[in-house]
């Protein structure tokens, strides 16, 4: 979920996932600086009212080879699923000066919490005192089912970003991480720690570079041999754990992330406006969507994979996690069916899914959309009419809007 500033989902977000833009769930974060978990094993954290710093570790064996408890580490963190795990020192370096750049030009769009908590994602310790290392860790999702590039070119099916198309990413890596945290205690004895999972102000990217686990991609996700269909977690601790060493970029000359990109919200190589980016659009975005963009979204309904789907290292990607497996026929299905949904029928069905929390009338808003830029079919018709008196005066607009195209017989582009 992130990205643009090398951050997810969240990719969101929403997910945060990796997304183009960084989608922060961690909107509802405090602000405050927030103190360690308890750590396994021990009491040694002082989490007072206005956050604290990590006591002193005086359980801890000064002889603690952390070199094998780094391997230790990976291979635990293997065996509970993680595509990999890699260690990297708790500073962004230069990545601070670029978020600060992105945020600057506006990149960011409504997201004003991005700008409100750009201190806490540039400092490790103003958000965690006390972090001296992030563990982070990847985790594939990439879904079996419909193939996304047939249910793209099918107007009538609605396309659903393949990482929110089964359970909730956040849940399952804090679970996957908190059992990882667990794991380090009973090794390493009591210690310190946070586990995040696009839930705060985290440059999740940066920090999965410089540990090794990729390399920011054009499109600014983490990208590795693997792809990039992949979750990222982080653990922040106050472990002195040997940092890994990045690896090498391996993009080269291609641009296809760039040329593929619906809306040309990739306005550079590693950048990402916010504002022209379909994930932002159909996710972030409360109000309107801009009419000029509104063609271009096509039949995406909540985010757009089609950077991902453009890149050649996406053909060595593995298959996701059985936690992302599709739900309810995500996958493919019509624009029109998933329509004529209830509020119940949205909020049951969705239920433990990222795409609840765009709530109802976005999710209408969103299809209306989606219904324009489709054939004029009877059930497409049907549908929008059906919803042309609203309640919500979003969704009357985009359903107006949706119902003059598909009169005027408008290319859906």
């Amino acid at each position: 979920m992130a990205q643009a500033v090398q951050q997810r989902p969240h990719q969101g977000g929403f997910p945060r996932p990796q997304v183009a833009f960084q989608p922060d769930h961690g909107a509802r974060f405090e602000e405050r600086p927030q103190a360690f978990t308890q750590a396994p094993g021990g009491g040694l954290v002082d989490e007072g009212e206005n956050g604290g710093t990590i006591g002193a570790m005086q359980d801890r064996d000064s002889n603690t080879d952390y070199g094998a408890l780094a391997a230790a580490i990976k291979a635990r963190g293997r065996e509970l699923g993680f595509a990999a795990v890699g260690i990297a020192r708790a500073e962004v370096g230069p990545a601070a000066a670029r978020l600060r750049e992105w945020l600057a030009a506006g990149c960011h769009g409504e997201m004003d919490y991005m700008a409100r908590h750009a201190d806490l994602r540039s400092n490790p310790q103003a958000l965690v005192p006390g972090t001296v290392s992030v563990i982070s860790a990847a985790l594939d999702y990439l879904p079996a089912g419909a193939d996304p590039g047939q249910t793209l070119a099918d107007g009538r099916q609605a396309y659903v970003s393949r990482y929110a198309l089964g359970r909730d990413y956040h849940k399952t890596v804090r679970q996957r991480l908190q059992k990882l945290a667990t794991a380090i205690g009973e090794i390493a004895g009591p210690f310190g720690y946070r586990v995040f999972s696009d839930s705060a102000p985290v440059l999740e990217v940066e920090f999965a570079r410089q540990a090794g686990l990729g390399w920011r991609g054009k499109h600014t996700l983490l990208l590795s041999q693997q792809g990039s269909w992949r979750f990222l977690g982080d653990l922040f601790t106050d472990l002195p754990l040997p940092a890994d060493a990045p690896v090498a970029d391996h993009c080269g000359t291609c641009t296809a992330c760039l040329a593929a990109c619906p809306t040309a919200a990739i306005t550079a190589p590693y950048r990402v406006d916010a504002r022209r980016c379909i994930s932002y659009l159909t996710i972030e975005l409360a109000g309107p969507i801009p009419e000029d963009l509104r063609p271009l979204i096509g039949n995406r309904i909540y985010g757009c994979d089609d950077c991902q789907l453009a890149c050649p290292w996406n053909r060595f990607a593995r298959s996701g996690d059985p936690d992302f497996a599709p739900r309810h026929g995500l996958d493919a299905t019509p624009l029109s069916e998933l329509m004529g949904w209830s509020e119940t029928q949205f909020n049951d069905r969705l239920a433990g899914s990222p795409i609840r929390r765009i709530g109802f009338v976005r999710w209408l808003r969103n299809l209306a959309v989606g219904l324009g830029n489709g054939p004029a079919t009877e059930a497409a018709r049907a549908a929008l009419a059906a919803r042309a008196d609203h309640p919500s005066a979003l969704v009357r607009e985009h359903v107006a809007w949706a119902g003059d195209r598909l009169a005027k017989g408008a290319d859906p582009g």
